[in-house]
């Protein structure tokens, strides 16, 4: 098991309502999990997350999470 935290912004914070602005979750994880499969765990719709960002460098939903990782979860976001 690995141990990570996680962070869900803007919109996707829907999905973690328990937790405060800006605090992480502090998930146990099987080895070898995907970003892909911590959008199943966490029930965030893949097509609502358009950028993750692991320890502050943007990876794609194949990369495997480490321990000690921290990861940050992005919808799209439009601005002005």
């Amino acid at each position: 098991m690995i141990k990570v935290d996680c962070r869900l912004y803007a919109g996707l914070r829907k999905y973690a309502p328990e937790y405060e602005l800006g605090e992480a979750m502090e998930l146990e994880l099987p080895d070898g999990t995907t970003l892909a499969e911590l959008y199943g765990l966490l029930k965030v719709p893949p097509d609502e997350v358009k950028r993750t960002f692991v320890n502050g460098l943007s990876k794609g939903p194949s990369h495997a999470i480490s321990d000690g990782d921290r990861v940050a979860l992005f919808p799209p976001i439009a601005g002005g």
